[in-house]
């Protein structure tokens, strides 16, 4: 069997304060879509040091986040979590809230002339190639919040988006669940931070059948185990262990519970 490199995974963006000796060591983006905001959006927030908005998820923003600070000044709030970018066809963002933003100096990116990819994928496009400064590829993870939930066909092209950009870390979240890619070129080390997520999960084979799959750490591990759409997929698995670890012949997305605390 050929060697892999590994390849490390943790959810610690989820915890108020991210471990210094976590492993592994990441720069995060946030990326806002077009639906409910999670409710550990402002921690997220926190975490990051690139904040963006796709089109109509500036209207998210603009309206929930200050839902978060009820004993506050709607104003103040929105002036605390200005976006640094607002980006695509902007067929959805409301004019008073593209003002808003605008006045205060958020770099607003018109590209209603492309119709052929998403918003999501203009704005994983804008991370990628222009974020001066942030570390790129292994070293960066973009969060995409608002990314599940609402409407099937955009849920499918948002993991459509994951899988174009398989060299990026990009973490689909709801306020129940997360989706991560899990290139087949690593073998994989996830560190379940259990106060926090789990412990339903999924492994699901995404592009192609995986002909040998093989994990450890869940209730019901997958031993060189074959998964395909119309046979098995490893769904409402449990999480045991602390540490799970998966490898595979074909990229696989990985999904766990969030938990409500």
């Amino acid at each position: 069997m050929i060697a892999m490199d590994l390849m490390h995974h943790s959810s610690c963006f989820l915890l108020p304060t991210i471990p210094l000796q976590r492993r592994p060591s990441l720069t995060y983006a946030l990326l806002v879509l077009n639906q409910n905001l999670p409710r550990f959006t402002p921690l997220l927030w926190n975490h990051a040091q690139l904040h963006l908005c796709a089109d109509g998820g500036a209207n998210r923003l603009y309206d929930e986040m200050p839902l978060f600070f009820p004993q506050e000044d709607a104003s103040d709030v929105r002036r605390r979590y200005k976006p640094d970018v607002i980006k695509g066809d902007m067929d959805s963002i409301r004019r008073e809230v593209l003002e808003f933003y605008a006045s205060l100096g958020t770099e607003i990116v018109d590209k209603s002339h492309d119709q052929d990819t998403t918003d999501l994928h203009k704005c994983v496009t804008y991370i990628r190639d222009s974020a001066s400064g942030l570390d790129k590829s292994n070293q960066l993870c973009v969060l995409v919040v608002g990314a599940l939930g609402g409407r099937f066909d955009q849920e499918m092209g948002n993991l459509n988006v994951i899988c174009r950009f398989s060299s990026m870390r990009i973490v689909l979240l709801s306020n129940d669940s997360l989706i991560h890619l899990l290139p087949r070129t690593y073998c994989h080390e996830i560190h379940i931070q259990t106060s926090v997520e789990g412990p339903h999960c999924g492994l699901i084979p995404i592009g192609t059948p995986s002909k040998s799959s093989t994990t450890t750490g869940l209730q019901w591990d997958l031993n060189n185990t074959a998964m395909e759409f119309g046979g098995l997929v490893s769904t409402s698995n449990i999480v045991k262990e602390e540490k799970v670890t998966v490898q595979s012949d074909c990229d696989l997305l990985w999904t766990i519970s969030i938990k409500k605390l």
